[in-house]
């Protein structure tokens, strides 16, 4: 039996702000103090639904982008490995329990799409799909344009917008994102929970995109994929 003391995250939490705080980078307005909250809020709510463990999640959630490189950076898919080597030093130093330190550092690498890393605990499912979730829906429109502009993509291919001819260039054009990875994103969930709830966003992210045909060639009715 494990005698050592609970731990209250929520006492915690304050610190983990802090934290980002002293490292806020405004370079990248996709991932700002907004992003983290919103994904410390459904990381928490999914937890509950799956009953993870908070000491794990939370943590996690709070310092997943604890270090950040622009989407055009050569050493984006090592995003989340040097963010999870600064939260565990920063863990360390501040006295949180080490028991914990292995997952932490396990859900903040995994979160990563472009790093590969398959979740391997519960606790991984559910950061990773948090982060996931903010890529969908409204703010995940707002966030697509957000970063498209800071590398200075086009909206879209002024020949074939919605990729229905050629491959999805989303370093050029902002609107290929949406087929090169965000209308993917529901059918890699972990959780139930977080499933249902990408399929509602990319619902959003659809009828944008028949917004936006109908706007540019005046008809609608994108396929979800594109017609590729």
């Amino acid at each position: 039996m494990d005698s050592t003391p609970a731990i209250d995250v929520s006492d915690w939490e304050d610190r983990f702000a802090s934290f980002l705080d002293e490292r806020a980078d405004e370079s990248d307005a996709a991932h700002d103090r907004a992003h983290i909250e919103r994904v410390v809020a459904s990381a928490r709510h999914l937890a509950r639904a799956e009953r993870a463990a908070m000491k794990v999640v939370l943590p996690a959630a709070w310092l997943h982008d604890c270090v950040v490189l622009p989407k055009d950076h050569p050493r984006r898919s090592e995003a989340s490995r040097l963010a999870a080597e600064t939260a565990i030093d920063f863990l360390t130093d501040a006295g949180y329990p080490s028991r914990t330190h292995a997952d932490i550092r396990h859900a903040i690498e995994a979160h990563s799409y472009s790093a590969g890393i398959p979740p391997e605990t519960l606790e991984a499912d559910i950061v990773q799909d948090a982060d996931r979730l903010d890529a969908l829906g409204a703010v995940g429109l707002a966030r697509c344009f957000q970063v498209g502009g800071q590398i200075g993509a086009s909206l879209y291919h002024p020949d074939d917008p919605f990729c229905e001819d050629r491959e999805p260039d989303d370093a050029t054009y902002s609107i290929d994102h949406f087929y090169a990875k965000l209308l993917r994103l529901p059918d890699t969930m972990n959780t139930a929970a977080a499933r249902k709830e990408a399929e509602r966003r990319a619902g959003v992210m659809r009828d944008y995109l028949d917004a936006l045909e109908t706007e540019i060639h005046g008809r609608s009715g994108r396929s979800p994929e594109g017609s590729r």
